[in-house]
C-alpha cells in the first residue's frame, strides 16, 4: 500500500490536524508505515532550533518514517493569521511551485501511507493568485474532509465538497469531528451530511476528555478508503 491523501477542513479550527493524527495512529495500527507533512504553518512559536508549529510536530510525532522538521513543514510563520498575509509579513512570496518540492520529496518517501495537511478550508490564498488548493490539484491527491460539527456545518462541507470536485479531485473520505457536542439535531445533521456527501463517513470522534492521537484513532475507519 502506497496511499497519500490532502487532508482539508471545512473551515479553521476544526481538529484538522487532531483527526490527522488519529489517522496516522490508526494506520500505524494496521501495520503501515506513516509520514504526515504540513507545508505551510502560521502562529508557531519561537524554539532555539527555529520556529515549529504545534500541528506539524504532532503530525510528526505519528509518523514512522522520520524526517527533518523543514522537509515536513518547509514555510513556518510565526503570527497566526492567514498564511498569505504571514508570508507577506516576512518578505515570503508563497507559491505552489515553492511548495511542489518538498511535498513531492515527502511523498517519495514511500511511506505505507501519507498525509499532507492543508491549512484553514479549502480556499485558503497562498498569494494574491494562488490558494492552498491548487497544491493539491498539483499533486492530484485524492482529499480526506474533516467536518467541524457545528451549527452551518452542513452548508460548509457541502460548498467544500463541490468546490474538491470543481477541482478535479476526488473526496476520498470525511470525518465528523464534533467540536460541539450541544449541536442542535446532532443525529439528524450527520444523517444529512451522510446523505449529501459523496464519499464515505470515516468515523464520528466525539468531544474527547483526553484528546490524543490514540482516542481518536479509537473513531477512525481507515478500511473505508479506496
Amino acid at each position: 500500500m502506497n496511499a497519500a491523501y490532502f487532508i482539508a477542513g471545512t473551515d479553521t479550527d476544526v481538529g484538522k490536524t487532531t483527526i490527522a493524527a488519529g489517522l496516522l495512529h490508526a494506520a500505524q495500527l494496521a501495520g503501515l508505515s506513516t509520514l504526515g507533512a504540513k507545508p505551510v504553518a502560521s502562529g508557531c512559536h519561537v524554539t532555539p532550533k527555529g520556529l515549529r508549529n504545534d500541528d506539524a510536530l504532532a503530525l510528526m510525532a505519528q509518523s514512522t518514517i522520520k524526517l527533518p522538521y523543514e522537509a515536513i513543514n518547509p514555510f513556518a510563520f510565526e503570527p497566526a493569521i492567514a498564511p498569505h498575509l504571514a508570508a507577506r509579513e516576512a518578505g515570503v512570496v508563497l507559491s505552489v511551485g515553492g511548495l511542489l518540492a518538498p511535498m513531492r520529496a515527502v511523498l517519495e518517501q514511500g511511506a505505507d501511507f501519507t498525509l499532507i495537511e492543508g491549512a484553514g478550508g479549502w480556499r485558503v490564498p497562498l498569494s494574491n493568485e494562488a490558494n492552498l488548493s491548487d497544491l493539491a490539484v498539483a499533486l492530484q491527491l485524492p482529499v480526506i474532509l474533516v467536518v467541524g460539527v457545528r451549527l452551518g456545518c452542513i452548508n460548509h462541507a457541502l460548498l467544500s465538497a463541490e468546490a474538491i470536485a470543481r477541482d478535479g479531485l476526488l473526496l476520498a473520505g470525511w470525518v465528523a469531528n464534533i467540536v460541539d457536542a450541544r449541536t442542535s439535531r446532532l443525529e439528524e445533521n450527520l444523517a444529512t451530511l451522510a446523505e449529501r456527501l459523496p464519499a464515505p463517513c470515516l468515523g464520528r470522534v466525539p468531544r474527547l476528555k483526553a484528546v490524543s492521537a490514540e482516542a481518536v484513532a479509537e473513531h477512525l475507519q481507515l478500511d473505508l478508503l479506496d
